[in-house]
């Protein structure tokens, strides 16, 4: 495999994806996916359950089986699942917590955008405050994410529809080059980001066939960790 195994047993994986990897094979992408990364000997069919976007790094989880997929579905809707995401936002929330609760849809204008609609489908999310820093011109800030929903682009689109759009973001935010921060040394780590700057950090659930509770964390690397050095500067 060419991608990071945080957690492995005979029921299923987690991986660590990197940004810019593809999870499922597509006419653009047809090799070099996450789904070819870990198809083995070992594990002839995988099946990813759930996906995260091409620019979003961090946690993805694979059943070894069909059976297992299910199940893990199950496991992974149960109110006792617990998915955090780290984003590095522009601005600062008005509060340490807060919540967005917007229902979403596909853009009828364009299938690859997702937009907030009053007759889209029920979508929350939860985040706090981790940190926030003033860096030249910009106020940034780094905040955990709990999607209580798991709808594409959710976390996204929540976050710039009340003024929070993730740095990077050249679809719902303000793509890297676009930012002009005023601090040279925080606008080379914001120009080298590859897309929104968004990772699966944490996932609890419980196991789908043992029951055991599974705590799984993706270390953040390359660009993203470097701006995260910005906030203990």
């Amino acid at each position: 495999m060419n991608v990071d195994v945080l957690y492995s047993d005979e029921y299923l994986l987690a991986v660590a994806k990197p940004a810019g990897m593809v999870v499922h094979p597509t006419y653009k992408n047809k090799t070099g996916t996450l789904l070819d990364a870990v198809t083995s000997a070992d594990v002839p069919r995988p099946s990813i359950v759930g996906r995260l976007d091409k620019w979003t790094s961090g946690i993805v989880l694979v059943a070894k089986s069909r059976h297992v997929h299910a199940a893990l579905q199950r496991s992974l809707a149960s109110p006792s699942a617990e998915k955090v995401y780290l984003a590095i936002v522009i601005g600062r929330p008005p509060a340490s917590t807060g919540a967005v609760d917007l229902p979403l849809k596909v853009d009828p204008d364009d299938r690859r955008r997702v937009v907030a609609a009053a007759d889209g489908a029920p979508s929350l999310t939860h985040f706090e405050l981790f940190a926030s820093r003033d860096v030249g011109r910009c106020c940034l800030s780094v905040l955990r994410c709990r999607p209580a929903t798991g709808r594409r682009h959710q976390i996204r689109v929540h976050l710039a529809e009340v003024g929070l759009p993730l740095l990077g973001d050249g679809v719902y935010g303000t793509g890297a080059p676009l930012i002009d921060c005023g601090d040279p040394a925080v606008q080379t780590a914001i120009d080298r980001l590859p897309g929104q700057a968004l990772h699966s950090w944490k996932v609890s659930f419980d196991h789908p066939a043992t029951g055991r509770r599974i705590c799984v964390e993706a270390p953040i690397t390359g660009a993203m960790a470097a701006l995260l050095g910005v906030f203990r500067a």
